[in-house]
């Protein structure tokens, strides 16, 4: 049962990601958030990610490849919409 709870909790954390992406695209503008946060944490899952979809933990896996969809659509919205000062 717990497994069963932690991969419901991978699929749905994760989907925090759509409300930023929609502020984003809605405001047309990504000026509160920094391109450096942004970048840091895009490279941080991408460097997991080869462990995640080697590891036979399928919560870990399944986290890691939603999210990595979810918040690289954040970084192209984020990178879209910037606005230089």
């Amino acid at each position: 049962m717990i497994h069963k709870i932690a991969l419901v909790a991978a699929v749905v954390l994760p989907l925090w990601n759509i409300p930023l992406i929609m502020r984003i695209v809605k405001r047309k503008s990504s000026k509160d958030i920094s391109l450096y946060w942004v970048f840091g944490v895009w490279v941080c899952l991408l460097i997991m990610f080869p462990a995640a979809v080697s590891s036979t933990d399928i919560v870990w896996r399944t986290f890691s490849i939603i999210n990595l969809i979810l918040f690289s659509c954040v970084v192209a919205c984020s990178v879209l919409f910037y606005k230089s000062k």
